[in-house]
């Protein structure tokens, strides 16, 4: 699927475009609503992309605004776009669609992890004792389910125009024995390997270099390929996920993400350090 094509996307277009054409019309949720005959609470979940808009939803909303035929075929056509199944839909009981399907759409990603190892380079092994931890009562299955959701979500990196993606990850994360020696190890390793991809820059924030700018907790940039798709930042927690779409927090967190970049390892420094510290845990493990 080329990038900025999937389902998601097209919808994030969809109700930035309604919402925008609601503003030049001059109208508010509740005059729409009025209009349309529904309540304001519809009118404003549209917009927040919060349910799914259909063409009849497109068709009414535009009549509203006094849009022309040209344009109303346009949004109709992303509508229906929009609607589309992702290959991801099929594990929605166990991730977060939404931000699975602007990772797919993403051109580059900027990431900051200070306490477990990024999903996009994990290992197997670390995947599987990782979930344990955070999801005691996962099944079997489910776990399973989990770590073929995240196998996909990595051949990103390898695909004929892969996502290019920027992590900085803090030390206490590299020391974390999840799963134990040897899987740390394994996952050590699995980083070393990823980093020498052309589209992967990996950078370490020692401990040695004190505070840094990104310590109140981790979070993701993500940049599309068009501009219509300005970027979006997403706060990851346990049980929900937040999506930053202002400017402003977008610039205040591209901000952070540079000053923490600056702080850290550069890309050599930091493989030196994996592999000394993967060379450490070999020798405690023979």
């Amino acid at each position: 699927m080329a990038r900025g094509s999937s389902p998601t996307l097209r919808k994030r277009r969809l109700v930035n475009e309604l919402r925008r054409l609601r503003e030049v019309a001059g109208l508010t949720i509740e005059e729409v609503g009025e209009r349309l005959e529904c309540s304001a609470s519809k009118i404003s979940r549209i917009e927040t992309g919060r349910v799914g808009v259909t063409p009849r939803d497109v068709r009414d909303m535009l009549d509203a605004y006094g849009a022309d035929e040209l344009l109303l075929d346009e949004l109709v056509q992303l509508a229906r776009e929009a609607r589309r199944k992702g290959w991801w839909d099929e594990y929605g009981d166990i991730a977060p669609g939404r931000y699975i399907g602007f990772e797919a759409d993403a051109e580059s990603v900027r990431t900051y992890q200070g306490l477990m190892i990024p999903g996009l380079l994990q290992c197997e092994e670390y995947t599987r004792a990782l979930i344990r931890e955070v999801l005691p009562s996962a099944s079997p299955g489910e776990v399973e389910r989990r770590v073929k959701l995240r196998n996909a979500r990595q051949a990103l990196l390898r695909e004929e125009d892969p996502l290019r993606l920027h992590v900085v990850i803090d030390e206490a994360a590299l020391r974390r024995l999840v799963g134990g020696p040897s899987v740390l190890r394994a996952q050590l390793r699995r980083l070393l390997d990823v980093s020498a991809l052309p589209n992967v820059t990996l950078q370490v924030v020692p401990f040695a270099s004190g505070g840094h700018a990104a310590m109140d907790g981790p979070f993701v940039i993500l940049s599309f390929p068009e501009r219509l798709d300005p970027d979006v930042v997403y706060i990851e927690s346990t049980r929900s996920g937040v999506y930053l779409e202002q400017p402003s927090d977008v610039e205040w967190y591209s901000e952070i993400f540079e000053r923490l970049s600056s702080s850290a390892l550069d890309p050599a420094e930091s493989a030196g350090l994996l592999d000394t510290m993967a060379q450490a845990l070999s020798s405690e493990l023979e």
